[in-house]
């Protein structure tokens, strides 16, 4: 039996027989349309001395906006995480602090580590000469996802009164946290905007967030069936058009350079009117999910997504760079890598890029994974060590901001 073959059957008979096996399957899916993204719809270009810098296809190419549509699964991945966390919180062996600190240091421990690793990474790659504006553009990217983290924990920790809304009014819990931001986006763009703070924007952080995970809470409560499933497709495909097409919001559902207005940082409504409807049709398909997952061929690559989750979150864009970085300093100008994206060509080079970065990231995973579990073998010294480096990481980030 071949090494793969004897992996598969080992998962497969590891696998409890009451695992939610397309709970997992959507989990994995929403996780890997991060690194899809980033990596499909992020470009670098070079400047005249060799430093790197963000770019965007969707600045040259408006109508692959689409894309950002399909790929922007965060509303599946809250979903799912709400859903896991009610089954998980009523299974907890001991207090309600305790399986939450529990899944909060799951959660830290590869932050930590990732910002640990990049705090030695900086001044050795300033001495190999790497100019500050690549740097700068590391840290950007390194930072951009870990953002998520943060709001999860706090989504997470919220988990025990989302449990008793749900009770109390099924599905409809969410509409709260919907209206919230609506009203918030009604302040800051409607016809009463002006002269109002630019923070305003950041109260939509957490109801924006909260709202997939309260639905991901209510279903796992047994309280949204088909028909609410039905209900939060047709109503938030509805209310997506009608934001996009009437109300003036932009298609895009990542931030475009140069663009005045972003959906996704702080969510808008029409990043809700998304996750209503991906929400719907993951609830819609969760049977067919699971029947499908039945296979052990197409559960093991699940498994072993779920396993490595956090590290794919954190190191993705990590595997980018480890391509770009030398690239920019040996070769200069390489289609699909360090050249501006606004060209066909482009696309399709980056394209054919992706494997690569695929197995940067892979090779990166096969040591950082380390994080992930818990730290038994450091001693108090090195943990200290990497929370105060992971904290020097993030002055250094903040500061190049």
């Amino acid at each position: 039996m071949s090494g793969v073959a004897a992996l598969v059957r080992r998962i497969e008979t590891g696998t409890p027989a009451h695992r939610d096996r397309a709970v997992d399957g959507l989990r994995a899916l929403a996780l890997l349309a991060v690194p899809a993204g980033h990596w499909l719809l992020g470009g670098l270009t070079l400047d005249p001395a060799g430093g790197l810098h963000n770019a965007s296809p969707l600045t040259a190419f408006g109508y692959f906006v689409p894309v950002s549509w399909v790929l922007q699964m965060l509303g599946v991945f809250f979903l799912v995480g709400g859903y896991a966390s009610v089954l998980s919180y009523r299974r907890r062996p001991g207090t309600t602090g305790g399986w939450l600190r529990g899944r909060l240091a799951r959660l830290g421990r590869p932050v930590l580590g990732v910002a640990a690793v990049w705090a030695l990474l900086v001044p050795l790659l300033s001495a190999l000469g790497v100019p500050r504006a690549t740097l700068r553009t590391g840290a950007t990217l390194v930072v951009q996802p870990l953002w998520f983290v943060g709001v999860y924990a706090v989504v997470t920790a919220l988990t025990p009164y989302c449990v008793r809304a749900a009770r109390l009014l099924g599905g409809w819990a969410a509409a709260p946290l919907l209206g919230a931001v609506a009203v918030v986006d009604f302040l800051r763009y409607g016809p009463y905007a002006d002269g109002l703070p630019s923070w305003l924007g950041l109260l939509t952080i957490l109801p924006g967030w909260l709202f997939a995970y309260q639905l991901g809470v209510s279903w796992g409560e047994g309280r949204i069936g088909r028909r609410g499933a039905w209900l939060l497709l047709a109503g938030g495909t509805a209310l997506f058009a009608a934001l996009l097409l009437g109300c003036g919001y932009p298609a895009s559902m990542v931030g475009v350079p140069g663009e005045a207005r972003t959906n996704s940082h702080p969510p808008s409504l029409l990043v809700l009117a998304l996750a209503a409807a991906q929400s719907g049709a993951a609830i819609l398909l969760h049977g067919r999910i699971g029947a499908l997952l039945r296979r052990p061929g197409r559960w093991a690559p699940v498994v072993v997504v779920n396993l490595s989750a956090m590290t794919i979150l954190c190191w993705h864009q990590t595997a980018m760079l480890a391509a770009a970085v030398p690239v920019s300093l040996t070769a200069g100008s390489v289609p699909g890598l360090t050249t501006a994206p606004d060209t066909l060509g482009w696309i399709a080079a980056r394209v054919a890029w992706l494997p690569l970065f695929a197995g940067l990231l892979a090779l990166i995973a096969r040591y950082a994974r380390g994080f992930e579990s818990p730290w038994t073998r450091t001693g108090p010294t090195l943990r200290t060590a990497a929370a105060l480096l992971a904290a020097g990481f993030g002055a250094f980030a903040l500061d190049l901001a």
